[in-house]
Protein backbone atom coordinates (compact mmCIF):
# COMPACT_ATOMS: atom_id res chain seq x y z
CA UNK A 1 0.00 0.00 0.00
CA UNK A 2 1.13 3.55 -0.76
CA UNK A 3 1.68 5.91 2.20
CA UNK A 4 -0.33 9.11 2.55
CA UNK A 5 1.83 12.05 1.48
CA UNK A 6 0.78 14.08 4.53
CA UNK A 7 0.51 11.70 7.49
CA UNK A 8 2.48 8.78 5.98
CA UNK A 9 -0.13 6.22 7.05
CA UNK A 10 -0.82 3.43 4.55
CA UNK A 11 -3.64 4.20 2.10
CA UNK A 12 -6.22 1.46 1.76
CA UNK A 13 -7.77 1.32 -1.69
CA UNK A 14 -10.67 -0.74 -2.98
CA UNK A 15 -9.79 -2.69 -6.09
CA UNK A 16 -11.75 -1.73 -9.22
CA UNK A 17 -11.61 -2.58 -12.88
CA UNK A 18 -10.12 0.89 -13.52
CA UNK A 19 -7.23 0.20 -11.15
CA UNK A 20 -6.78 -3.30 -12.60
CA UNK A 21 -6.19 -1.80 -16.05
CA UNK A 22 -4.14 1.11 -14.60
CA UNK A 23 -6.76 3.62 -15.74
CA UNK A 24 -7.24 5.07 -12.28
CA UNK A 25 -4.57 7.30 -10.72
CA UNK A 26 -3.40 6.06 -7.33
CA UNK A 27 -4.60 8.01 -4.30
CA UNK A 28 -2.02 10.26 -2.69
CA UNK A 29 -3.92 11.04 0.53
CA UNK A 30 -5.68 8.88 3.07
CA UNK A 31 -9.39 9.53 3.63
CA UNK A 32 -8.76 11.39 6.90
CA UNK A 33 -6.32 13.85 5.31
CA UNK A 34 -8.50 14.30 2.23
CA UNK A 35 -11.44 15.34 4.39
CA UNK A 36 -9.41 18.19 5.90
CA UNK A 37 -9.48 20.17 2.63
CA UNK A 38 -12.63 22.15 1.83
CA UNK A 39 -13.73 22.63 -1.77
CA UNK A 40 -14.64 26.20 -2.69
CA UNK A 41 -15.44 25.94 -6.43
CA UNK A 42 -15.84 29.71 -6.64
CA UNK A 43 -16.41 30.92 -10.19
CA UNK A 44 -16.40 34.61 -11.03
CA UNK A 45 -16.45 36.70 -14.19
CA UNK A 46 -14.73 40.03 -14.78
CA UNK A 47 -13.49 42.37 -17.46
CA UNK A 48 -9.71 42.17 -17.94
CA UNK A 49 -9.71 38.75 -16.28
CA UNK A 50 -12.73 37.27 -18.01
CA UNK A 51 -13.29 34.38 -15.59
CA UNK A 52 -11.61 32.72 -12.63
CA UNK A 53 -12.28 29.36 -10.99
CA UNK A 54 -10.88 28.73 -7.50
CA UNK A 55 -10.86 25.12 -6.35
CA UNK A 56 -10.25 25.09 -2.56
CA UNK A 57 -10.70 27.33 0.47
CA UNK A 58 -7.68 28.70 2.28
CA UNK A 59 -8.10 27.18 5.74
CA UNK A 60 -5.78 25.69 8.34
CA UNK A 61 -5.28 22.44 6.44
CA UNK A 62 -4.49 24.27 3.21
CA UNK A 63 -2.17 26.70 4.99
CA UNK A 64 -0.20 23.74 6.40
CA UNK A 65 0.00 22.10 2.97
CA UNK A 66 1.08 25.32 1.26
CA UNK A 67 3.78 25.99 3.84
CA UNK A 68 5.20 22.48 3.56
CA UNK A 69 5.04 22.52 -0.24
CA UNK A 70 6.36 26.01 -1.03
CA UNK A 71 8.53 26.99 1.90
CA UNK A 72 9.78 23.62 3.15
CA UNK A 73 10.21 22.60 -0.50
CA UNK A 74 8.40 19.27 -0.21
CA UNK A 75 7.98 18.89 -3.97
CA UNK A 76 6.21 15.52 -3.65
CA UNK A 77 3.17 17.40 -2.32
CA UNK A 78 2.49 18.68 -5.82
CA UNK A 79 0.80 15.31 -6.37
CA UNK A 80 -1.82 15.93 -3.66
CA UNK A 81 -4.11 17.96 -5.94
CA UNK A 82 -3.01 16.59 -9.30
CA UNK A 83 -6.34 14.91 -10.06
CA UNK A 84 -8.35 18.04 -9.22
CA UNK A 85 -6.08 20.30 -11.27
CA UNK A 86 -6.14 17.94 -14.22
CA UNK A 87 -9.94 17.96 -14.22
CA UNK A 88 -10.00 21.78 -14.09
CA UNK A 89 -8.72 21.98 -17.68
CA UNK A 90 -9.71 20.57 -21.04
CA UNK A 91 -7.18 18.94 -23.33
CA UNK A 92 -7.35 21.95 -25.68
CA UNK A 93 -6.66 24.67 -23.08
CA UNK A 94 -3.63 26.90 -23.60
CA UNK A 95 -2.29 27.15 -20.06
CA UNK A 96 0.03 29.91 -18.84
CA UNK A 97 1.50 29.55 -15.33
CA UNK A 98 2.09 32.63 -13.18
CA UNK A 99 5.92 32.81 -13.06
CA UNK A 100 8.29 33.44 -10.19
CA UNK A 101 10.98 36.08 -10.33
CA UNK A 102 14.31 34.35 -11.19
CA UNK A 103 15.81 35.34 -7.83
CA UNK A 104 12.87 33.77 -5.98
CA UNK A 105 13.08 30.66 -8.14
CA UNK A 106 16.76 30.22 -7.29
CA UNK A 107 16.20 30.62 -3.55
CA UNK A 108 13.20 28.27 -3.52
CA UNK A 109 14.88 25.77 -5.89
CA UNK A 110 11.69 24.98 -7.83
CA UNK A 111 8.85 26.80 -9.59
CA UNK A 112 5.79 25.85 -7.55
CA UNK A 113 3.05 26.58 -10.11
CA UNK A 114 4.83 24.79 -12.95
CA UNK A 115 5.48 21.83 -10.64
CA UNK A 116 1.75 21.61 -9.84
CA UNK A 117 0.96 21.51 -13.55
CA UNK A 118 3.67 18.91 -14.16
CA UNK A 119 2.10 16.76 -11.44
CA UNK A 120 -1.30 17.17 -13.12
CA UNK A 121 0.28 16.27 -16.48
CA UNK A 122 -1.07 19.41 -18.12
CA UNK A 123 1.23 21.04 -20.72
CA UNK A 124 1.72 24.79 -20.55
CA UNK A 125 3.45 27.65 -22.34
CA UNK A 126 5.77 30.23 -20.78
CA UNK A 127 4.74 33.71 -21.91
CA UNK A 128 5.27 35.90 -18.85
CA UNK A 129 8.22 37.08 -16.77
CA UNK A 130 7.98 38.51 -13.25
CA UNK A 131 9.49 41.98 -13.14
CA UNK A 132 10.08 42.33 -9.38
CA UNK A 133 10.62 40.21 -6.30
CA UNK A 134 7.51 41.35 -4.41
CA UNK A 135 5.74 38.63 -2.43
CA UNK A 136 1.98 39.09 -2.23
CA UNK A 137 1.68 37.26 1.07
CA UNK A 138 3.87 39.90 2.71
CA UNK A 139 1.70 42.83 1.60
CA UNK A 140 -1.52 44.33 2.92
CA UNK A 141 -4.69 44.29 0.83
CA UNK A 142 -4.22 48.01 0.04
CA UNK A 143 -0.62 47.43 -1.05
CA UNK A 144 -1.64 44.52 -3.28
CA UNK A 145 -4.35 46.54 -5.01
CA UNK A 146 -2.00 49.45 -5.71
CA UNK A 147 1.09 47.63 -6.94
CA UNK A 148 3.00 48.63 -10.04
CA UNK A 149 3.05 46.28 -13.02
CA UNK A 150 4.28 42.83 -12.01
CA UNK A 151 4.77 41.14 -15.38
CA UNK A 152 6.05 41.53 -18.91
CA UNK A 153 6.15 39.26 -21.93
CA UNK A 154 9.26 37.10 -22.18
CA UNK A 155 11.49 37.96 -25.17
CA UNK A 156 10.17 36.40 -28.35
CA UNK A 157 6.79 35.44 -26.88
CA UNK A 158 3.97 35.35 -29.40
CA UNK A 159 0.42 35.87 -28.11
CA UNK A 160 -2.35 34.60 -30.37
CA UNK A 161 -5.93 35.99 -30.53
CA UNK A 162 -7.21 32.99 -28.55
CA UNK A 163 -8.25 32.14 -24.99
CA UNK A 164 -5.47 31.65 -22.44
CA UNK A 165 -5.92 30.15 -18.98
CA UNK A 166 -3.65 31.50 -16.28
CA UNK A 167 -2.79 29.30 -13.29
CA UNK A 168 -1.72 30.39 -9.82
CA UNK A 169 -1.55 28.65 -6.47
CA UNK A 170 -3.57 31.16 -4.43
CA UNK A 171 -6.05 33.95 -5.23
CA UNK A 172 -6.35 36.69 -2.60
CA UNK A 173 -7.31 40.06 -4.10
CA UNK A 174 -6.87 38.95 -7.71
CA UNK A 175 -4.21 41.59 -8.41
CA UNK A 176 -1.63 39.08 -9.67
CA UNK A 177 -4.01 37.40 -12.11
CA UNK A 178 -5.52 40.67 -13.35
CA UNK A 179 -2.09 42.15 -14.02
CA UNK A 180 -1.01 39.02 -15.89
CA UNK A 181 -4.26 39.09 -17.88
CA UNK A 182 -3.66 42.74 -18.77
CA UNK A 183 -0.27 41.95 -20.29
CA UNK A 184 -1.74 39.10 -22.36
CA UNK A 185 -4.72 41.17 -23.51
CA UNK A 186 -2.48 44.08 -24.53
CA UNK A 187 -0.37 41.61 -26.53
CA UNK A 188 -3.40 40.34 -28.45
CA UNK A 189 -5.13 37.62 -26.40
CA UNK A 190 -8.85 37.41 -27.19
CA UNK A 191 -9.82 36.19 -23.73
CA UNK A 192 -8.01 35.39 -20.49
CA UNK A 193 -9.40 33.05 -17.85
CA UNK A 194 -7.73 31.67 -14.73
CA UNK A 195 -7.65 28.75 -12.35
CA UNK A 196 -6.34 29.09 -8.80
CA UNK A 197 -5.85 26.07 -6.59
CA UNK A 198 -6.72 28.06 -3.45
CA UNK A 199 -9.02 31.00 -2.71
CA UNK A 200 -8.33 33.19 0.29
CA UNK A 201 -11.80 34.42 1.22
CA UNK A 202 -11.76 37.91 2.71
CA UNK A 203 -13.68 38.05 5.98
Amino acid sequence: MNPCLLCMKPISEVASWQSFFALEKKKTLCDDCSKRFVRADIKEEGDVLDAVHSLYEYDEAMRDWLHQYKFLQDVALAQVFSNELRRAFSSTDTIVPIPMHPERARSRTFAHVETLLDGAKRPYVQLLAKTNTSVMGEKSRHERLNMEQLFELIPGAVVQPITYRLVDDIYTTGTTLRQAATVLKQAGAARVEAVSLIRSIQK
